[in-house]
């Protein structure tokens, strides 16, 4: 084993997993706003899976970005959920519909052992609540970034 380099901490695409409740909101923080559509959700029951494609805010650049000024940027990844035991929604469009749907956070809902629910929320009201039997998680940058259209990072104003 060697010390950790500077260029270790060279950029690269995010490969991170969450094993424990502590892991979720780190993961949520940095898949809130993603943007993706009802057909890029997937859950796969025979697999005990649910994936989602999601164009991801890239929350961990934005500071930089602005330092250097430069625009922010959005990069393709996939988050899955794995020991998914059953899946619920609520105010979801219908499957392989293309409204474009933002997600604003995923959270935990324990019940002991690491089992319990995950909560997918996005805007409009929609849920996703997955019956998970551990936290197992993953998500992973898929593409090379790209600047975002809006050309500025996503903002929730108070009412």
């Amino acid at each position: 084993m060697t010390d950790a380099r500077f260029e270790d901490g060279a950029e690269r695409p995010l490969a991170l997993r969450a094993e424990g409740a502590a892991d979720v909101p780190v993961l949520s923080a940095l898949v809130q706003d993603a943007v993706l559509t009802a057909a890029d959700l997937r859950y796969e029951r025979r697999r005990h899976r649910f994936a989602l494609m999601l164009n991801r805010f890239r929350w961990e650049d934005r500071a930089a970005a602005e330092r250097q000024r430069r625009p922010v940027e959005r990069v393709r990844s996939i988050l899955v959920i794995d020991g998914v035991l059953g899946a619920a929604q609520q105010g979801m469009p219908p499957r392989g519909a293309d409204t474009v749907l933002s997600l604003l956070s995923v959270a935990f809902e324990g019940e002991g052992d690491g089992a319990g629910a995950l909560v997918l929320t996005f805007a409009g009201d929609g849920a996703v609540r997955l019956t998970v039997e551990c936290i197992d998680l993953t998500l992973t940058d898929v593409t090379r970034p790209w600047k975002a259209t809006s050309g500025r990072a996503p903002s929730h104003p108070a009412d």
